[in-house]
């Protein structure tokens, strides 16, 4: 079996405090990197920065709202103060408070949408994508969803915002491969998450719809989105850039 060593790498996370987020901070901090955890919480990013630390590598917390630039720029000036590089961008954070028609839906809630789920992995991305090339290359990993590749009713605002970052990915990757930068989208199917739980618990049929919407009929396990992670932050994608990876146990295939 290979192992994959990220030893002496630094991985950015945001939304890196709960759910997938938190998954994806410890299995790269199990892999060897050292992690920003970025949140709009503090403690909850010290929280895992201490698990981290737990595991014997280092996490640094830093509390960052995704939706504001000017935040976003703290980010990136204390990641870099604190490391003098980052060698893996996570764009992770992500929300969805506007199921429902479109008719009845605010302009204010899509623009709330639009800056944290496209604007600010834009920005991010492509503020640390010069640093990445000055420093001999590295991974951006833009986590979209199967929402964003198959559209539903009542999930416009969220689909489309999703489906944009899909296609910014392929952008990305084109502008930036000279630098050996590479990028690529990652589309999770129904996975076990502080968001799906609580749906779940909300919405009667829900989590029994998302298990008969799959070849699998199962819901995914948090920790299960590391290996893809893992994949496409290490070499072993070092040929590997401009597309989407599914994770989705088969949603797109029925």
């Amino acid at each position: 079996m290979v192992e994959i060593d990220l030893s002496g790498k630094v991985a950015l996370v945001t939304g890196g405090s709960r759910g997938l987020g938190r998954a994806m901070s410890l299995g790269l901090a199990d892999a060897g990197a050292d992690v920003v955890v970025a949140s709009r919480k503090l403690e909850s990013c010290e929280a895992v920065c201490a698990e981290i630390a737990a595991k014997g590598r280092r996490g640094l917390p830093v509390s960052a709202h995704v939706g504001d630039t000017e935040s976003l720029d703290r980010l990136i000036a204390t990641a870099l103060e604190a490391f003098g590089k980052i060698d893996i961008l996570i764009n992770n954070a992500g929300i969805n408070p506007a199921m429902g028609a479109l008719s009845d839906l605010s302009p204010e809630l899509f623009q709330k949408m639009f800056d944290v789920n496209l604007k600010g992995p834009w920005y991010l991305a492509s503020r640390l994508a010069p640093h990445m090339a000055a420093s001999g290359g590295g991974s951006i990993i833009n986590l979209v969803s199967v929402g964003g590749l198959r559209p539903s009713a009542w999930q416009g605002f969220y689909a489309t915002t999703k489906a944009g970052l899909d296609a910014m990915t392929r952008v990305m990757a084109a502008e930036w491969a000279d630098g050996n930068v590479r990028v690529n989208a990652l589309a999770p199917g129904s996975f076990h998450s502080d968001l799906f739980d609580t749906s779940a618990e909300l919405i009667p049929g829900f989590e029994e719809g998302a298990k008969a919407a799959s070849l699998q009929k199962r819901i995914a396990d948090t920790e299960e989105i590391v290996g893809p992670v893992l994949y496409l932050a290490s070499d072993m994608s070092k040929f590997t850039t401009g597309t989407t990876v599914v994770a989705d146990g088969g949603f797109l295939a029925l």
